[in-house]
């Protein structure tokens, strides 16, 4: 069955699926044909997705054995002419971290579903957390530039997910996904649109012999099989993909360049949701699952009489930054609730002026609205 034949069959059906499920019919949806994982709690499900439907639309799933392997294997199906993903969660992700590298300095699309859970280590396998934020963005060694995204729902899994494949393609970088395994397990309404009303960004292939390391911002790929020779190499390298580990000028030229395509588009690949912002004097940011406490937090306390305004963030990285400065021009406090200890509240201390305060909350249980109004109300006073 063909990709196309495969997903009118789904159009405009409505399910009740899990975050999990959602984000893999998304990568469907997105063109994915190749998916290389190793099962591991919270993320299983997305494997399990695919091994079942990525066949039926034309596309090849491979369980490796581990991490590693999956990692290189992706990054093998996308040089090959495959719109490659995988699946993982907290150690299996923090095995992949060499190859993320080598993903980011060959240039090589590809999306890393990463369902978070506590840790370090084996941590609580089966629940829920958002640990793994900065490790997406420092997790691999030297200078680079990531783009993370983090959905809040079900609906928004499927939907982002399209929209990471689409920002893999055009800025030839890995993506990481972060789910976790609290969006990732919950169940809810997922409508799946008409592939005709999809822009699914197509991926820039040179049909003629051309440098693919250089010349422009981002420029075209030769994939194998297309009868040019080709070097790719994760040592430093000219534009034509010939190693150069010696000179200064070449390793400063290449590492610049990868790093400004995504810092020079941080406007255009940074989206986020704004709620009371005209006129506030508090200000709450989150993401994933723990938003939605957050914003119920935030209706609370707008009833009650505080100016308080909400910021979604939903690219994590590149960091929104812009937006973060403006509303800490305007606001007395921060707050940020998070299912970790204070990692993205620290990102925001390096943007603003103002108090930046860490609802934080750790061991595998969500926010709830009445522990956020609470931490908030301790510390500001009644408008």
């Amino acid at each position: 069955m063909t990709r196309e034949n495969y997903l009118n069959k789904l159009k405009n059906q409505t399910r009740f699926i899990q975050g999990d499920e959602a984000a893999a019919y998304g990568a469907l949806y997105a063109g994915c044909n190749f998916f290389a994982g190793y099962p591991i709690t919270p993320a299983s499900e997305v494997a399990e997705l695919m091994a079942r439907e990525l066949p039926k639309s034309g596309g090849y799933y491979i369980q490796m054995e581990d991490e590693i392997a999956s990692m290189g294997a992706l990054i093998g199906a996308a040089w090959s002419g495959g719109k490659s993903m995988t699946a993982t969660s907290g150690p299996g992700f923090s095995l992949m971290q060499e190859n993320i590298g080598y993903s980011c300095m060959t240039e090589t699309p590809c999306v890393i579903v990463n369902v978070q859970r506590s840790g370090p280590s084996t941590g609580q396998a089966t629940m829920g957390a958002q640990g793994d934020m900065l490790q997406a963005r420092w997790g691999t060694h030297g200078d680079h530039e990531m783009i993370a995204l983090s959905p809040s729902s079900v609906q928004e899994s499927f939907d982002l997910m399209i929209e990471a494949f689409n920002l893999s393609e055009k800025y030839r970088s890995p993506v990481i996904f972060l789910l976790d395994g609290e969006v990732g397990h919950i169940r809810e309404k997922v409508v799946f649109p008409d592939i005709s009303e999809l822009n699914i960004y197509p991926r820039n292939i040179s049909k003629v012999k051309t440098d693919v390391f250089g010349g422009t911002r981002i420029p075209p790929m030769i994939e194998f099989g297309q009868g040019h020779k080709i070097h790719v190499t994760g040592s430093t390298h000219k534009s034509n993909g010939m190693r150069d580990v010696v000179s200064q000028e070449a390793h400063d030229t290449l590492i610049r360049r990868l790093n400004d395509k995504i810092e020079s588009n941080r406007n255009e690949i940074s989206k986020f949701e704004l709620q009371f912002t005209d006129v506030l004097d508090y200000l709450v940011v989150s993401y994933g699952a723990s938003a939605r406490p957050s914003m119920g937090a935030v209706l609370n306390l707008r009833e009650k009489g505080y100016k308080v305004g909400f910021l979604r963030l939903i690219t994590i990285w590149p960091f929104p930054n812009s937006i973060v400065k403006e509303l800490g021009k305007k606001v007395k406090k921060i707050f940020v609730p998070e299912m970790n200890l204070g990692q993205m509240s620290r990102e925001i201390e390096r943007f603003v002026s103002c108090d930046v305060h860490s609802i934080s909350k750790i061991g595998g249980v969500p926010h709830t609205i009445s522990e956020i109004i609470n931490e908030i109300e301790s510390r500001v006073n009644k408008i």
